[in-house]
């Protein structure tokens, strides 16, 4: 049996992400996006954009391993006030306290083996050593698995929605919400 660990990605580690975003984009998410925006996924600049990201001083980007195969990745950080804020640009009292967990992908052929809790169990403990108590993160309301997964952990949906534009088709995202205090279970 393999080993499953996860870490703190490393720049040697961005075209392997942008690799995995791209195999799950197309595998999970191409009746939610379309044709079209997965055209546009260009593996360069994909893995330009996770180099940037990975070296970003305010945020984590956490690589999941299962033996030597690189498998899923999350990102997180502090979450920008327009994450947070309410449809009328308010902002919640523990704004300065809230985390955004950016994306959980893990490659489909890699599912169901823990690592999306792996994954969102070390973003959230970064995230609690920078301050944060609470998390956010965003899912389309037409991604059943990403919903479930959310909700598995204690997190719901706040009343938060925005639309998202493809470019051929809308795609409808809930704001979820939930502790960090996350734990693996044994």
């Amino acid at each position: 049996m393999s080993t499953a660990a996860v870490h703190l990605a490393t720049i040697a580690d961005a075209a392997e992400i942008a690799r995995i975003q791209r195999v799950t984009w197309h595998a999970a998410y191409a009746e939610l996006l379309g044709p079209a925006a997965l055209d546009m996924l260009d593996a360069d600049e994909l893995t330009q954009h996770w180099l940037e990201a990975i070296e970003h001083p305010g945020s984590d980007v956490y690589l999941a391993l299962e033996g030597e195969f690189a498998v899923g990745f999350c990102a997180a950080g502090r979450a920008p006030e327009e994450e947070i804020a309410a449809a009328d640009g308010t902002l919640p009292a523990d704004a300065a306290r809230t985390g955004l967990i950016a994306t959980v992908l893990v490659e489909p052929r890699w599912g169901r083996r823990g690592h999306g809790g792996r994954l969102l169990a070390a973003a959230a403990a970064g995230l609690r050593e920078r301050g944060a108590e609470r998390g956010v993160t965003w899912a389309a309301q037409s991604d059943p698995a990403s919903l479930a997964f959310f909700r598995g952990v204690g997190w719901h949906p706040d009343g938060t929605v925005r639309t998202l534009d493809t470019g051929e088709r809308t795609v409808r995202e809930l704001r979820l919400t939930g502790s960090l205090d996350l734990r693996l279970r044994d």
